[in-house]
């Protein structure tokens, strides 16, 4: 096969937008935002590579020269953010959250299917359901989940670039570092085969299933105490959590939606579901209010 057979038969698996589409590529200089960037522009949107410096390595801010010089070789656009994290617990979860707030909606990264595999054995270890088992969706935030960690490099060192090698991917503290070196290939040895496509097809069917139960429950009135009851519970837990989640970042935990349902079914007549809020049933409607003498509370 052709370097530019190659390419296109990468490209055709993966989930770009269409070409001439604006995209912004949030690129560290490593392998796999690396070749997110040159497949980008191979399928001809209209690429700002963003780099994104969490101050976390001596030197780490020369990493965004090797990003601007790869963006403006492949006529890319180009762009550097800086942001503060402390180090500490939660590492990698307040770095995350930190590039996502100075990255627009819709930045693409370079998330391969052995992150994707990653990500289903992380929810799994941490509790989840089937929202959580369907991890990263497939599409033009997520493009390249179709690829593998390999052919990433390929592409990288195919385009003539030397990736960056960092360093805190091999830290055994981050618990998703464990889960790549040990607990995968531990799993790959007990299957006798690697499971990480496995694993990405497992999520592709929970988010394709997760995405069904989402739309259902949308038809739900989530504050009309009948509805809520008579529903099937996965259309009721579904429409219940998303009421009480609002627009917070994270959505109440399986207990509080259960004493919910609870209510809408007059087996109590209210739960407390938050540390400063509460559900009661009144005149067949479910209301969130805040507690007696504490602060907050949701919206109705």
């Amino acid at each position: 096969m052709s370097p530019d057979e190659g390419m296109r038969s990468l490209l055709e698996r993966c989930t770009f937008p269409e070409g001439g589409a604006r995209l912004v590529c949030a690129v560290s200089g490593g392998a796999d935002s690396l070749a997110l960037l040159v497949l980008a522009v191979s399928a001809g949107c209209e690429v700002t590579a963003v780099h994104v410096d969490h101050g976390l390595r001596p030197g780490s801010a020369a990493e965004a020269d090797l990003v601007e010089r790869a963006a403006h070789r492949l006529g890319a656009g180009f762009r550097s953010e800086s942001v503060f994290v402390a180090r500490g617990p939660n590492l990698e979860a307040r770095a995350r959250a930190a590039r996502r707030s100075v990255l627009p909606a819709g930045a693409a990264t370079g998330h391969t299917m052995d992150d994707q595999a990653e990500t289903v054995l992380l929810r799994l270890l941490r509790g989840t359901g089937p929202d959580g088992l369907g991890a990263m969706r497939p599409g033009p935030v997520h493009p390249l989940l179709a690829l593998r960690r390999a052919e990433t490099l390929e592409v990288t060192l195919h385009a003539g670039f030397d990736p960056l090698d960092d360093p805190s991917n091999r830290d055994p503290s981050i618990q998703r570092n464990r889960v790549r070196h040990e607990l995968l290939p531990l799993c790959s040895e007990l299957a006798g085969r690697d499971v990480t496509p496995l694993l990405a097809r497992l999520a592709l069917l929970a988010g394709e299933d997760a995405d069904w139960f989402g739309a259902e429950a949308s038809h739900l009135d989530p504050t009309d105490a009948r509805q809520v009851a008579g529903a099937p519970p996965a259309i009721a837990r579904r429409a219940v959590r998303g009421w009480l989640r609002g627009d917070g970042p994270y959505p109440p935990d399986l207990a509080a939606v259960e004493r919910v349902l609870a209510v809408a079914r007059g087996d109590v007549l209210a739960t407390e579901v938050a540390p400063t809020t509460s559900v009661r049933r009144t005149a067949g409607r479910l209301r969130a209010e805040p507690l007696a003498g504490r602060a907050g509370g949701r919206p109705r």
